[in-house]
């Protein structure tokens, strides 16, 4: 596809969107995407407090601000999210053991220190702070982190997160602020897996554990944590709410409330922006070039720890074979997707790790554009063109349709253009977006009812591939394309056991390798991070993960 085909294409989709936006008859935000989820606040928006900016650019005490997302979120169970609509209120309202810096590296939390570690490898034990207090006025002690990662190793979890804690044994309370977690067996990548957010005993102790994914009453409605917001009130498809925590344990938050207000779209998003409505949007690059033009906002840029990506359903038929799959990324221009939908603001991806981490290899196979290698590819798989030119093979067409959620205005154009670069080889793609909510539902465990998505996922700062890659996590996991490879699996399972830096790092190459010669994905690039802030907005660290950094740090100066 050449630039200037893309370039048209790209005008009929936005020509479209504009019809049908003119046919909405609504101004109201529907709802839909992947990032902050949102509220409205019906009175005054970004109020100053007390109206006297701080001298000597110390921060000001008090006011809001309202921040916008096109995605709402599922859950706000740290233990049961996967999304990160979710996961941006989670990070205000629960607090965790550790976290890491703006510079991905391990940090105390709630934890008082980095873990203490024996000498074989199997004992972690952390020293809490003092006083650290749920938004109930309880204090957090040792029995709700031994509480919180029990849940993790129980025979009755349904959430994703069993094979981060597959070596952990059991967790042992020391004293009232002491805890031991026990492993198995040595695993290098132990202590990174120390940053999800702490459970209150006190209020779900006597929720069963096989009951607790879908105990709204907590997790949707009054989720109670120790981290720096107190959450208030969610109204689906329109805001969420959430107030300072005024005992909170690193200091009281300056700001006193925080909203997010649910968008359909970028588009919308950056609409209230220019309005005035809010103060705080992740911008897709789609409209950097709009929003450098505002005198009122900013934006703040980093590489993100992250890559996109479209998974292939290893359990569908048309995806099962390997050459196909490297046919697909042949046969679509990612470069072009990077340049003309990333705004040149991402890097060409090739294996699913970021270049910001330790693990990152020199070299990996690499299937660059070729259409016409598409094309031989396909042919030795046994695929042909029928009297239409759509590919045909044993009387069935190669025809599919690839999924991405509402409101991920990238993710539409990319859905779009895959369509149109597939169909040059005679492949028949239908392109469609979802709902998020019931996206997820439909791409994840148990249903797994999709062709192909677009998605991305967000990275830990630990580069063990399991959670995502091994066989095992297929069933209830996060490998829902349904991966299988018994060499990865090996090596994987193999990885967390080398303590060595270097060596570590040589077997995840490998298996790095493994998977970009199968590409059950076709690694589309590694992105930039935008944030658009309101100049009225300070305080900010951009962290090349976490959306929600720091937020008790957060100004206005208005």
């Amino acid at each position: 596809m050449t630039k200037k085909s893309l370039l048209v294409l790209l005008g009929m989709v936005m020509a479209l969107m504009l019809v049908l936006a003119a046919c909405g008859g609504s101004d109201e935000p529907a709802s839909t995407d992947e990032d902050p989820d949102v509220e409205d606040p019906a009175e005054g928006e970004g109020e100053d407090g007390d109206g006297e900016e701080a001298a000597s650019g110390e921060p000001q005490q008090g006011g809001s601000i309202v921040l916008s997302t096109s995605g709402e979120p599922v859950t706000f169970n740290p233990l049961y999210s996967q999304d990160s609509a979710s996961a941006d209120v989670i990070d205000l309202v629960h607090a965790s053991l550790l976290q890491t810096d703006e510079e991905l590296n391990l940090i105390p939390y709630v934890a008082a220190d980095l873990p203490e570690i024996s000498e074989d490898g199997l004992e972690y034990t952390y020293t809490l702070n003092e006083g650290v207090l749920f938004h109930d006025g309880e204090e957090l002690t040792a029995e709700d982190v031994k509480f919180t990662h029990d849940i993790f190793i129980n025979p009755d979890y349904t959430g994703p997160r069993a094979g981060d804690f597959d070596t952990l044994e059991s967790v042992e309370v020391v004293d009232e602020y002491t805890v031991k977690f026990i492993l198995s067996e040595v695993d290098a990548s132990f202590d990174t897996r120390s940053g999800y957010g702490i459970l209150p005993k006190h209020i779900l102790e006597d929720v069963p554990v096989a009951d607790l994914e879908e105990y709204m009453e907590y997790n949707r409605n009054a989720p109670i944590g120790a981290g720096p917001f107190e959450f208030v009130e969610y109204v689906d498809g329109q805001y969420i709410e959430l107030v300072a925590h005024e005992d909170y344990f690193e200091g009281r938050p300056n700001l006193d409330k925080l909203t997010f207000r649910v968008a359909s779209d970028s588009n919308a998003e950056l609409l209230m922006f220019e309005t005035g409505d809010t103060d705080y949007m992740i911008l897709p690059a789609t409209e950097y070039a709009t929003a450098e033009t505002y005198d009122h906002g900013r934006i703040s840029s980093t590489l993100a720890l992250r890559y996109d990506y479209i998974g292939w359903n290893n359990d569908r038929p048309l995806f099962q074979d390997p050459k196909v799959r490297q046919a697909l990324t042949m046969a679509i221009d990612r470069q072009l997707i990077v340049d003309e939908i990333m705004d040149g603001k991402g890097e060409v991806a090739h294996v699913p790790a970021s270049p910001l981490s330790w693990a990152y290899p020199e070299s990996a196979p690499e299937f660059n554009y070729d259409p016409e290698g598409a094309k031989e590819l396909l042919a030795e798989a046994g695929w042909e063109p029928g009297a239409d030119g759509v590919l045909e093979k044993d009387g069935e067409r190669f025809s599919f349709e690839i999924l991405s959620n509402d409101g991920n205005v990238v993710r539409r154009d990319i859905g779009v253009i895959v369509q149109q670069m597939l169909g040059e080889i005679g492949i028949e793609v239908e392109a469609r977006q979802m709902e998020w909510g019931a996206f997820l539902d439909q791409i994840n465990p148990p249903n797994y009812d999709f062709d192909a998505v677009v998605l991305a996922w967000g990275l830990a700062t630990d580069p063990d591939p399991t959670a995502i890659w091994h066989s095992r996590e297929i069933e209830a996991g996060l490998n829902n394309i349904s991966y299988r490879n018994d060499r990865v699996d090996e090596l994987a399972d193999q990885n967390k056991k080398i303590i060595d830096q270097d060596e570590r790092a040589a077997v995840i190459a490998e298996i790095y390798e493994e998977i970009a010669n199968d590409q059950p994905y076709t690694f589309l690039y590694y992105p930039e991070q935008h944030v658009l802030l309101s100049n009225r907005v300070e305080g900010f660290t951009h962290h090349p993960r976490v959306n929600m950094y720091k937020v008790n740090e957060w100004y206005v100066t208005e």
